[in-house]
């Protein structure tokens, strides 16, 4: 696997051809005023037929003539006949409207006006055609009884096409409509308030529309004497119902309250916006209708029936739902385009429910492939590299439940006279795993007014609009692609371009960049106990396709021969080494492989030791012990304080100090040793890593790493001192005087576990150092190469030096 490059291919800057004239010309006219373009004036619209009347659907279209006319159904051709005939203005005339049965087929369905001249071709919205129909009663009204000054509701439902008009009769006589007390409904619910004798009698719900007419069942209501007139708690009989409507129809929500005193309903909405007035009115003792609706009337509305003077109230709530048809917010504009360009159509469409997009050319669908492609949900439609195929009538049509709509836009492709032909004898031949030359041969014909080439270049696994171009001088017929994939198939096409345009594309070309060993894989190493390390890194899948895979190599940094290879696959991402020795510091080394050979190595160094061998650096003073044992006169008193005072100065110094060689310390490590897995703060804890890079390594490591040498070894790992033998240090501890006190007799390695993961600390050999005296006054020293600090922990300065 190739280490990562500066930028791939695709991410590089898109070349601007100043060549290239994208000239925003208007749309080509006849001369007569007439457009070039195809639009509608009048499209067909949904409509509901009876049976054995005409139907007539309305279509005129504007443009460059001769425009040619036709009619779709259910999006086949509908042929000229006697039944159906195609108006001189462009609309279509049904003479008798048949359905299923007698062995003609039925003339529902969805219809289009097919417009075309020679630009192109428009389709109309689609204008669905429904027979009037009328079912029978699904809901009766129910018998009644109420008591005088009470409430009664009769209710009936029915379907049809169109939506039937609900009327009630009461003794086979129409209701009086002028009483206040009864209240119709659309939805057909009949309400009568504060009831009385004269009430009582035989009530039929009648519907009926263009289909038919029906009756329904009669239902009795029975008014019996006054009530007690006792107190009665308020309660909502029928609240509003789940609506979903259209926009501009009319929503019927239903409120019927009772109780003594008769209770005062009110409405309003869940998420407190203001229902207004502009619209709105009540029918009967709390009815809520709202005319024309709109997509913001959607919401959920609440009914409360309230006893007058009182907080007492009952509550029941509907939620209505308004959708939208499409409508365009964006129409795509025709464009002129040269030869060998790319054109660009825009169109955004609103509606509830957010409208579904599809484009057309020339009246059939069209998809993304080849050099088309659609973006941004559909909105946007680029056609790559066009050509006088592309030249056409390209439609956007928007569409969801509530209906739909259709914009159109031409395009027109500007193929000047005396281009030149394309180039020939294209070859690409690979030259390394990044590069790959293409050379070929000047056109054939007009030749003289070329200004330059441009390359196209792809994976030749990826789809078209993942392609990117590179522009080559007018007097060079070779071209050295870089960047590129080790072991990837590219495929490269080139056309020559003048002032006035571009050639046609080459024929394309396919080659094979070579192959190359892996770079070093990132490696990190997690101590798991005393005698075992967990090793990590990241899955390569592609070196299994390239017969692949890793090899690990470890041993005690005092030997001088590795255990392994161990052979791993490339879908592998850890592996754990057990039964190690816990007073060792262990050199790891793992590296990838595949058909080319072995990649550089990543080598880590790690230690073991266990918690037991924990010993402090430096313990705390322990200054509130000092000022006890002075506490028991003045001068305690005083001494104590000089001496509590001395001591914190003399911590904080020591603090400072140490601080400051810890970031020394660590800013040379993190330069040379930073772990490849990504900033500090995003490692895990419990990994640490000595001498990160193996040589050559790329990508996170960097060319500069350091390697591992004899000489670091020994100023990690010191030998034991011989007699006679200078210190191997690179700077030696003077001399002290016997007769001083011992602050540090020698400098040696320990691991400290640090919340449960591994550090190398200097320690001393010291148990506890003084709080003050000459080390806390010494500076601080370089803690040299090789400890790398994964937490908090403070790296005191080097003692005794």
């Amino acid at each position: 696997m190739a280490a990562p490059r500066a930028a791939p291919p695709c991410c590089r800057p898109r070349l601007l051809l100043p060549l290239l004239l994208l000239l925003l010309l208007p749309a080509p006219s006849d001369g007569l005023g007439h457009s070039a373009e195809l639009a509608f004036a009048v499209e067909p619209s949904d409509d509901v037929a009876v049976r054995g009347q005409p139907v007539v659907l309305g279509c005129k279209v504007e443009g460059t003539p001769p425009v040619r006319i036709t009619w779709r159904k259910n999006g086949v051709e509908l042929p000229e006949s006697t039944h159906s005939t195609v108006l001189a203005n462009g609309s279509l005339m049904i003479r008798h409207f048949l359905l299923d049965g007698g062995g003609s087929p039925s003339d529902e369905g969805d219809y289009e006006c097919v417009a075309q001249n020679r630009f192109g071709l428009v389709v109309s919205r689609k204008a669905r055609i429904q027979a009037a129909t009328m079912s029978d009663f699904h809901v009766h009204p129910q018998a009644t009884v109420g008591e005088e000054g009470g409430v009664a509701r009769f209710q009936c439902q029915i379907h049809g096409l169109p939506k039937p008009l609900i009327t009630w009769e009461k003794n086979r006589v129409p209701i009086d409509t002028d009483n206040e007390r009864y209240t119709l409904l659309p939805k057909g619910v009949l309400q009568i308030t504060g009831l009385q004798a004269e009430d009582s009698g035989i009530f039929h719900c009648v519907a009926s529309n263009v289909a038919s007419v029906r009756v329904s069942h009669g239902a009795s209501l029975t008014v019996s004497g006054s009530g007690s007139g006792a107190y009665k708690e308020p309660m909502i009989l029928v609240g509003p119902e789940n609506l979903t409507l259209t926009v501009h129809q009319t929503a019927v929500l239903e409120c019927v309250a009772t109780g003594n005193p008769r209770p005062i309903v009110s409405w309003s909405r869940l998420d407190g916006r203001p229902i207004g007035v502009e619209g709105i009115q009540v029918l009967g003792t709390g009815n809520l209708i709202i005319s024309d609706v709109t997509v913001q009337h959607s919401g959920v509305y609440v009914c409360a029936a309230n006893r007058p003077g009182t907080r007492v109230r009952r509550t029941a709530q509907g939620r209505l739902v308004v959708q939208a048809p499409a409508e365009f917010v964006q129409h795509p504009q025709s464009i002129s385009r040269p030869a060998g360009t790319t054109a660009m159509f825009t169109c955004q469409a609103q509606g509830e429910p957010p409208p579904h997009v599809t484009w057309l050319k020339n009246g059939q669908v069209l998809g993304p492939g080849g050099h088309v492609r659609l973006k941004n949900n559909n909105s946007t439609l680029t056609i790559s590299g066009i050509g006088p195929e592309d030249e056409a009538i390209y439609q956007c049509m928007a569409e969801n439940s509530a209906g739909s709509s259709q914009a159109s836009a031409r395009l027109t492709v500007l193929w000047a006279e005396g281009l030149p032909g394309p180039p020939v004898n294209v070859q690409a031949v690979s030259v390394s795993s990044t590069e790959v030359r293409v050379s070929w041969t000047e056109p054939l014909v007009n030749t003289k007014e070329i200004i330059g080439y441009v390359l196209h270049i792809r994976k030749a696994a990826d789809p078209p609009e993942l392609e990117y171009q590179e522009a080559v001088s007018k007097s060079t017929f070779q071209h050295l692609v870089s960047d590129l994939e080790p072991s990837t198939a590219y495929s490269f096409y080139i056309k020559a371009y003048t002032p006035r345009g571009a050639s046609s594309a080459s024929a394309p070309t396919l080659a094979s960049t070579l192959g190359e060993a892996p770079a070093p894989p990132p490696l990190s190493v997690r101590v798991l106990g005393s005698s075992t390390l967990q090793l990590l890194w990241e899955p390569w899948p592609r070196l299994a396709q390239h017969e692949g895979g890793f090899k690990l190599f470890y041993r005690p940094a005092s030997k001088a021969s590795f255990t392994g290879p161990i052979l791993l696959p490339g879908t592998v991402s850890s592996y754990n080494l057990s039964q190690l020795d816990p007073t060792a510091v262990y050199e790891v080394k793992l590296l990838a492989y595949n058909q080319h050979g072995d990649g550089n190595a990543t080598v880590r160094f790690v230690s073991l030791r266990g918690a037991s061998e924990r010993t402090a650096l430096s313990p705390p003073c322990d200054c509130r012990k000092e000022e006890a044992t002075n506490q028991t006169s003045t001068t305690g008193i005083v001494i104590g304080i000089h001496i509590g005072v001395t001591c914190i100065i003399f911590c904080v110094l020591f603090l400072l100090f140490g601080q400051r060689g810890r970031v020394l310390l660590c800013k040379d490590v993190e330069n040379q040793l930073s772990p490849p897995q990504g900033p500090r703060s995003q490692r895990d804890p419990g990994i640490l890593a000595l001498n990160g890079a193996g040589r050559g390594e790329r990508g996170q490591l960097g060319r500069d790493g350091k390697h591992v040498d004899l000489k670091e070894l020994e100023q990690l790992f010191p030998r034991a001192g011989a007699v006679g033998q200078p210190d191997p240090r690179p700077n030696p501890r003077p001399t002290q005087d016997p007769e001083a006190p011992a602050l540090c007799e020698e400098t040696q390695f320990s691991m400290l576990p640090l919340q449960g993961f591994g550090l190398l600390e200097e320690m001393t050999s010291e148990a506890k150092a003084p709080c003050v005296g000459p080390l806390a006054a010494l500076p601080p020293q370089d803690t040299g190469p090789g400890l790398l600090s994964e937490g908090p922990a403070t790296l005191p300065a080097r003692s005794g030096q």
